[in-house]
């Protein structure tokens, strides 16, 4: 099939979009609108060969955005005629298995599941309907991040919280990343020259938000995510796990309800809340410079990391490698070198050669011959939407 996929990826506080060619999954043009709902908002919209083209101010909310990013490609290039819009959606809850064609049916699905993700279905949707309105009758397309998710078995999704909780409101693991991390398996195998289903990958999904997910014959296993993102690894702005009585106490003691405790470890918590930053690159420059919360910040950081990738090799009992992804994973070679330090008894080894040498590459960091390898995989998730809208409308 020729022709172009628009994605587009409709955050709580921004847009980020690529149109990808179907044939050579070359990009004529990718941008993002960051900022939305603040004075200071900007759509930076770029096509290669030519002159950024940029948009400064308000853009009030997302239907703003977007109809923001289509005059963009009006004024700026290319022609905006795709085969399919393909939406990155945050929750589908257990509803939705894989990527969908959306119907009213779908959207209204979607909609009912925005208690789960109050910040990212309703703007989803917002997305969808605007794709609908400037492109009518092409097909819009979710890919779900809970998705690749959904194969976790009982044992691991199931929460030990009464039952009417469970079966009445749903409370489980869901886990979220699955888009990148169904990319990134599949490119880790090619990498090794295996087959997806004969390998245990632990990838570490590491960004603004973070992850561990235990890969096993391809499928998930276990992930440190759970029923919203905040449960798991020390992430920018998220605190990760925290003792589920912590709200209870700080409702007695400081006069916090569910919703502040709720909002300060989400919003404020992490990395903001230990280095006074969540910008990774940032806490590092504090930390060379001397600054104690930072180092500090770093030592919790790459701490839990090593503790879920312990915990995962336990379960999957045998792994083939790690993967590192995301922004943090794949640039910063110190917090992969300090995140795996301590587990060379478990064949778990970093080269300090090959992992500090500067490449944006597909490649191996671990010593050669190494028990397990670890890679460096470059997340691809527009890519993965586009191939799975790709492959629905056949």
């Amino acid at each position: 099939m020729a022709g172009h996929i628009l994605v587009l990826n409709t955050g709580s506080s921004s847009i980020k979009y690529e149109l990808i060619d179907v044939r050579s999954r070359a990009r004529p043009a990718r941008g993002a609108v960051e900022r939305i709902g603040e004075d200071e908002g900007l759509l930076a919209h770029h096509v290669p060969g030519a002159a950024p083209y940029e948009r400064k101010g308000r853009f009030g909310d997302h239907e703003q955005g977007l109809r923001a990013v289509l005059a963009a490609f009006r004024e700026a290039g290319p022609e905006l005629d795709p085969v399919a819009v393909g939406h990155r959606v945050v929750h589908g809850g257990t509803r939705f298995t894989g990527a969908v064609l959306l119907g009213e049916a779908e959207i209204a699905a979607i909609e009912e599941l925005a208690p789960l993700a109050p910040l990212h279905n309703p703007v989803n949707v917002t997305g969808v309907r605007v794709a609908q309105a400037a492109f009518p009758g092409v097909p819009q397309v979710a890919v779900f991040d809970t998705a690749f998710q959904l194969s976790l078995p009982p044992e691991a999704h199931t929460y030990a919280v009464p039952r009417e909780w469970r079966e009445r409101y749903g409370v489980r693991r869901f886990g979220f990343h699955g888009t990148s991390c169904a990319y990134v398996s599949r490119r880790a195998a090619a990498f090794l020259g295996r087959e997806p289903s004969a390998l245990n990958l632990i990838v570490l999904h590491l960004g603004n938000g973070a992850s561990a997910t235990a890969v096993e014959g391809g499928r998930s296993a276990d992930t440190s995510m759970g029923l919203t993102p905040l449960e798991g690894l020390v992430m920018g702005t998220r605190s990760g796990d925290v003792d589920p009585a912590l709200a209870g106490y700080l409702s007695r003691v400081a006069g916090l309800d569910a919703a502040g405790v709720e909002e300060a470890l989400g919003r404020h918590g992490g990395l903001l809340a230990l280095a006074g930053t969540g910008d990774m690159r940032e806490v590092r420059s504090r930390a060379s410079a001397g600054d104690a919360e930072a180092r500090l910040a770093l030592a919790v950081y790459c701490r839990r990391i090593r503790k879920y990738v312990g915990a995962y090799y336990a379960l999957l009992g045998r792994v083939d490698a790690v993967v590192f992804t995301g922004g943090v994973g794949e640039h910063d070679a110190a917090t992969r070198a300090a995140s795996l330090g301590g587990l060379e008894r478990l064949g778990v080894t970093v080269d300090p050669g090959r992992n500090e040498a500067a490449s944006d590459a597909e490649r191996e960091i671990s010593p050669p011959g190494a028990e397990v390898a670890v890679l460096v995989v470059p997340t691809d998730e527009e890519w993965e939407i586009a191939r799975q809208a790709l492959e629905l409308i056949g």
